[in-house]
Parts: structure tokens; C-alpha cells; sequence
């Protein structure tokens, strides 16, 4: 009877090809573009106007529609809407209202309404709408091969209502984002490359959201690449355009953190260097960036002296800047140092985190004190915070490493029971080699079997924790059958 069983990245710069191709000029192009072979209705204009002006009550829309049953073209509408421009939310309802059955919009109408949002700041509808003139443009252009590489088709719309619309450039921003929040990366950096040929950039917060964005679809180099490619740092690019736009604190930080967590130390200290070049004042995120860095490469002190800066320069430390520090001091086994920065956060008014207890709780396990994990393992239980599997894993690796099986799975019984945890294979792996080495045979199987209960098949690891247990106990026939068993299965 079987025992165990069944129980990098695409490069930035082509983008550039747009610009020596864009011919569009905010001043050169008609104000509009109509997209009806008939001119529009001015006396159906004006009176639609008036209505919507001077009457007040839902009785208009009524009577607007009684007077023009047969509707609208979406060039009537859009000059309907520029008319009444500096009341943004009436053009709005009249936009959505039309859309009902009175006319069907299309890109001159879209882009008319989005203008007159943009244009009042309402960001949140006017990016809806642009995200619907963005399906409604693909609608026809599915077949191109070149469309997620190409700016949409309502931007060019966008440049030529422009004017006639008395738009901002903040309308290409909320565009660009658009472009962004649908991971449209490509089309996002066309657009920018388009504006900037023409001396438009987008705002520095849409700057830094780009090269986030960069930098997590196509990696930190990418990221980089971009940044200097936006700001003009790039020779080729200071040369032909007269760049209106600088990096601030955050457009480093974003930087900063993503050669962080690639794993590129060197990166961030030269990005720190750069920040100064450029006279941004750090803030407790860029100390917290650098701080960290140092510590995963061991250097402790140079991470205090940073952090002694900060202080003098009167940047308050938070959460993120204290564990910071508390990580490094537990990953150099300097414990007390750790427990004396933990004191100071709570004397700050600082709430830690789960993230902080777990720092130290690793910390802890790497010295080996098994009393002081458990004391604060209560201490987390008490704040309602949920242990991460990993962490669990240290300490039921420590306890065992001790001797003390029976703690340790007291322990994971524990977390369980307070946590609705899901422990992982690891734990069990841990507690059955222990159990076996101290030839608890039968206790072994019973949490094999639970294992099995929870979904995890045992492994290679699981089966030679009881062939060298039964082993151990001169049991070699049940060691031989666990053998053939296991190599029955293909372990």
C-alpha cells in the first residue's frame, strides 16, 4: 500500500520618426473640421442655443426635441456646444443628451465636448470621453497594423478643434493619460513626441507618469532612456528643440525606485547625484530610496549618515524611513539597534506596520532568539496583522532548528487557528524532516497527511525525510517500498 502518495525592452527612440513627419499646427489649421457634407443649420444653432441658455427646467430637453425631431449632426452639435463652452456641465447633459437618439457622435463632436471639460478641468469626465472617442476611432482602423504604435485617431481631431474651442494644453495631458491608464504605452509616447516637434510638452506630473509607466512595461533602462530623451538631455535631441520642462523631486524618486527594485544599487546613488545637480530638494521618499539601497549592499553606516542628513535638514522620517533602517539593522543581525529605532517610531506618533514587525521578527530568527520572535509575533497578532508565509517559514525554521519540534508546530497550529493562515509546503516541509530526525514516525505521516489535505503532494524532499527516518529506526523494508514509490511517480 503506498504510504505517501495522493493523499528587454523595445527601445524609445523610433518614436521620433513622428516628429519629423508632423505637420499640424495649432495656428495654421481651420478651427474646425467638419465631418458633414451639409453645412450646419445657423438658425437651428442659435435657437437650440437660446433654449438651452434661458430655459431652466427639464421642460427644454422636451422641447428641444419637439422642435427638431429628425436631430442633429454632430457638426451642429459641436458648434451647439462651443456656444455654450463657459457653462461645461449643461454642454455636457446636452452632449449625452443628443447621444440618445438625436445624433450620432463622432470625432468632431467628442473632441468638441472633451476641449470644453478639459478646458473647465473636469479631468475624470473628460478623460471618460476620451476613452470612448479612442474605441470609437478603432472601430474602423482594427485592421491597420501599425494602430497601437500610432497616436489615436482623435488626436489629430483634438489639434484641429483646438483653437475654435479655446482649449489649453492640458487637454493632451488628460489625452496622453488616457492612452496610459489603457497601457497603450506607444500611443501615449507618439502623442509626446508629436506635441514636443511643435513646442508643446505635457505637464511635469504627466511627465513622471510616463516614465512610471515606461519603466514597468519595458524595464529601468527604458525608463531612463525616456527620461532623458523628455527633458533633453539627449545631444541629438538639445540640439533641435528648446526644451520647456525640468525634473522635479518626483521624476527622480520614480527613477530611483524602479533601478531599486532591479536590483541596480549603482543606478541609485547616480540618480541621487544627478537630483542635487539639478537643486531638488530630497524628500523622505528619495532618503528612504537611497537608505535602502545601502542597506541591501551592507552598507549600515553610510545609511545613517543619511539618515543623520535628513534630520538636519529638518526632513521628518515616516513609516516607509523607519523601516527602512529597522530592515538594515536586522539583516546585520544588530538587533538592539533595530529595537532602539522601533522605540523611537512609536515615541514619533509613528504607527508601525506589518512590514515592521516582520522585519524584525526575520531579524530575530537570523540571531537565533526564539523568545523574542514569538513575543512579537503576539505583539502583531494584538495589532491584527497578518503574518506574511514567508515569515512564518523562518520561524517554524528556526524552532526546529533548535530541537523544539513540538514548539514549532505548536506555533504553526497557532497561526492558523488566529489567522485563518495558509501556511506553505515549506512549514510542513520543515516540521515532518524534524519530526522524522527525531524518529516521530507516526506524527510525520499524520501531517503528511494534512499537508495533502491542504493540496501540496509530497515531493522529492518529503519522501527522503521518511526513507532516512525509517532508515534510522533499521526499517528498510518501509524504506525500500517509500523508494520504489517514489521513483514509480517520477520523483
Amino acid at each position: 500500500m503506498a504510504i505517501l502518495k495522493g493523499h528587454r525592452c523595445l527601445p524609445v527612440s523610433p518614436y521620433r520618426q513622428f516628429s519629423i513627419n508632423f505637420s499640424l499646427s495649432f495656428h495654421s489649421l481651420p478651427s474646425s473640421s467638419p465631418s458633414d457634407q451639409n453645412p450646419p443649420n445657423e438658425t437651428l444653432i442659435s435657437s437650440v442655443v437660446s433654449i438651452l441658455r434661458e430655459q431652466r427646467s427639464k421642460s427644454r430637453w422636451n422641447f428641444i426635441k419637439s422642435l427638431y425631431p429628425d436631430g442633429f449632426s454632430p457638426t451642429e452639435v459641436s458648434q451647439i456646444i462651443i456656444h455654450i463652452r463657459n457653462n461645461p456641465r449643461l454642454a455636457l447633459q446636452f452632449f449625452l443628451w443628443s447621444e440618445k437618439s438625436l445624433c450620432t457622435h463622432d470625432l468632431l463632436s467628442y473632441s468638441t465636448i472633451i476641449h470644453v471639460l478639459a478646458r473647465a478641468r473636469l479631468k475624470s469626465l473628460a478623460q471618460s470621453l476620451i476613452q470612448t472617442a479612442i474605441r470609437l476611432s478603432e472601430i474602423n482602423n482594427f485592421d491597420d497594423p501599425d494602430i497601437s504604435s500610432k497616436p489615436p485617431k482623435i488626436f489629430e481631431t483634438l489639434v484641429k478643434t483646438y483653437r475654435s474651442c479655446d482649449s489649453a494644453p492640458f487637454v493632451f495631458d488628460l489625452l496622453i493619460r488616457a492612452c496610459l491608464q489603457s497601457r497603450k504605452i506607444d500611443r501615449a509616447t507618439a502623442i509626446v513626441w508629436l506635441l514636443r516637434s511643435r513646442g508643446i510638452y505635457p505637464t511635469i506630473s504627466t511627465c513622471n507618469l510616463l516614465i512610471r509607466s515606461v519603466s514597468q512595461l519595458k524595464g529601468c533602462d527604458a525608463g531612463f532612456a525616456f527620461y532623458k530623451e523628455i527633458f533633453g538631455f539627449d545631444d541629438e535631441i538639445r540640439s533641435k528643440l528648446r526644451v520647456t520642462v525640468r525634473p522635479n523631486v518626483q521624476t527622480f524618486n520614480t527613477l530611483m525606485l524602479s533601478f531599486y527594485q532591479d536590483g541596480r544599487m549603482e543606478k541609485v546613488e547616480e540618480l541621487w547625484v544627478e537630483m542635487v545637480k539639478f537643486n531638488c530638494s530630497p524628500n523622505v521618499f528619495s532618503y528612504s530610496a537611497l537608505m535602502a539601497a545601502f542597506c541591501d549592499e551592507g552598507k549600515i553606516t553610510e545609511a545613517l549618515k543619511l539618515w543623520e542628513e535628513m534630520r538636519k535638514k529638518q526632513v521628518e522620517p515616516d513609516v516607509t524611513a523607519y523601516n527602512t533602517l529597522i530592515c538594515g539593522f536586522c539583516k546585520n543581525g544588530q538587533m538592539e539597534r533595530a529595537e532602539q529605532f522601533f522605540r523611537d517610531m512609536t515615541l514619533s506618533e509613528i504607527e508601525a506596520t506589518c512590514l515592521t514587525y516582520e522585519h524584525l521578527i526575520k531579524g530575530y530568527c537570523e540571531i537565533g532568539d526564539i523568545d523574542s520572535t514569538v513575543l512579537l509575533y503576539k505583539d502583531m497578532c494584538r495589532k491584527d496583522f497578518r503574518p506574511e508565509a514567508s515569515t512564518i517559514d523562518k520561524v517554524v525554521r528556526v524552532i526546529c532548528g533548535r530541537g523544539r519540534v513540538n514548539e514549532g508546530l505548536g506555533f504553526l497550529r497557532d497561526v492558523m487557528k488566529r489567522q485563518d493562515f495558509f501556511p506553505s509546503i515549506t512549514s510542513y516541509e520543515l516540521l515532518i524532516r524534524a519530526l522524522c530526525k527525531e524518529g516521530k514516525m507516526e506524527e510525520a505521516l499524520q501531517l503528511q497527511l494534512e499537508m495533502v489535505g491542504k493540496g501540496f503532494q509530497p515531493n522529492s524532499e518529503i519522501y527522503g525525510c521518511f526513507i532516512e527516518g525509517y532508515r534510522e529506526q533499521g526499517n528498510e523494508e518501509k524504506a525500500r517500498d517509500l523508494m520504489k514509490e517514489m521513483l514509480d511517480i517520477g520523483l
